[in-house]
């Protein structure tokens, strides 16, 4: 809120160069901000009383753009891949799986390993967990298990998280 949208009747006042300036009534505030040639910005409006700053607002919007520009250049989005093998997999197509999951993970994406069984298959899920274990001993260097693996429904499921660097 700037300038005449503030509502209140009086506001905790911080002048052009930081300085405290007391509690204001809010004409003699707006009557202040004017003679300076710059806004009334509510900074934090709902504080009792709110309180103002004299600043330019265009250079503080400006500013505050440049800020979170900056910020969203450097935060990473994690991305999940999934990897879907099955109970019955071959030594082959799970060599290429796990290529392909040591990848993910080296891009530093997050890999959700599943297994969908068909069938009869449910009533061996131990065979599924074993597929899921041998993945998590082949991939212990470049991740960590967030999600352990778990049936749900006619799927088992387990999540990786690249590991960390600090």
């Amino acid at each position: 809120m700037i300038n005449e949208s503030i509502r209140a009747r009086e506001v905790r006042l911080i002048g052009a160069e930081g300085d405290q300036l007391g509690i204001k009534p809010i004409k003699e505030a707006l009557r202040l901000a004017y003679d300076a040639n710059l806004d009334l910005v509510a900074v934090a409006p709902t504080a009792k009383p709110p309180v103002c700053r004299i600043i330019d607002y265009g250079k503080y919007r400006y500013e505050a753009q440049k800020k979170e520009k900056e910020a969203r250049k450097n935060q990473k989005v994690v991305d999940i891949k999934e990897v879907r093998f099955s109970s019955k997999i071959e030594e082959h197509d799970y060599q290429t799986k796990l290529r392909n999951v040591i990848k993910f993970l080296k891009a530093e994406d997050k890999v959700k390993c599943s297994i969908r069984f068909r069938g009869r298959e449910i009533t061996h899920a131990d065979i599924g967990k074993k597929v899921l274990d041998r993945v998590i001993e082949d991939v212990k260097e470049y991740a960590e298990v967030e999600r352990r693996p778990r049936l749900d429904g006619r799927s088992m499921i387990m999540v990786l998280a690249p590991i960390t660097k600090k």
